[in-house]
C-alpha cells in the first residue's frame, strides 16, 4: 500500500480545481497548471477541499502510479498557491551571473559568456553576482532550469569551484602531496 498515495491532497483557499476524466487543472494566484491523468489505472475524486487518489485495480502499474499521481497533484496545488524556488550559489574567482532581459548570463571561466533563455513562467533574479534565485509555479520547469544552469560548470571536488545548489555539500578531496 502506498504511504504517499493514501493521504489526501488538501486544497488551500484561493485555489480552484477543475477535475475531468482525462486531466486535472489547478488555478491560483501564481497561474494555472494542468496535469494529464491515467484514467485506466487511477481514479481521482474531489471531496470538499480534499483530493483523493485511489488505484482502480491491484496491478503493479496501478500501484506504481498511485503515489506518483498523488505527489504530482500535490506539486500542482502547491505550485499555483505558493510556488517553488531553487537557489544557485556560484563559487570561483571571476565566476558571476546576471539577468539581462529574458536571458541569464553566466560567466564561468569559459572564453565566452553562457547565455540561457529564461522559459515562460519562470522568474530568475540575480540577488548577488554569486547567488541566483529561480522561482515559478511548475516544480519540474524550475528544477530543470536550475539543473541546466548547474550543468555548465558543476562543483569540482578539489577547490569547490562551480555552480551548486544552496546548501549542497561538496565532498572535498585532498589533492596532490609533495
Amino acid at each position: 500500500m502506498s504511504r504517499v498515495g493514501k493521504n489526501p491532497v488538501v486544497v488551500p483557499n484561493g485555489v480552484t480545481i477543475n477535475l475531468t476524466e482525462q486531466q486535472i487543472s489547478a488555478k491560483g494566484k501564481l497561474g494555472e497548471l494542468n496535469l494529464p491523468l491515467n484514467s485506466a489505472d487511477i481514479s481521482v475524486t474531489q471531496e470538499d477541499n480534499q483530493i483523493w487518489v485511489k488505484p482502480k485495480n491491484d496491478s503493479k502499474r496501478a500501484r506504481a502510479l498511485w503515489g506518483t499521481t498523488r505527489a504530482n497533484i500535490a506539486n500542482l496545488v502547491t505550485g499555483v498557491s505558493e510556488g517553488f524556488t531553487k537557489k544557485l550559489e556560484i563559487t570561483g574567482v571571476g565566476y558571476r551571473a546576471q539577468v539581462q532581459g529574458k536571458k541569464l548570463v553566466l560567466q564561468l571561466g569559459f572564453s565566452h559568456d553562457v547565455e540561457m533563455e529564461i522559459p515562460e513562467g519562470l522568474n530568475v533574479v540575480a540577488e548577488k553576482p554569486t547567488l541566483v534565485a529561480i522561482s515559478g509555479a511548475d516544480k519540474q520547469v524550475v528544477g530543470q532550469f536550475a539543473a541546466n544552469a548547474r550543468g555548465w560548470r558543476g562543483p569540482e571536488p578539489y577547490k569547490g569551484k562551480g555552480v551548486r545548489y544552496e546548501g549542497e555539500y561538496i565532498l572535498r578531496k585532498e589533492g596532490k602531496k609533495k
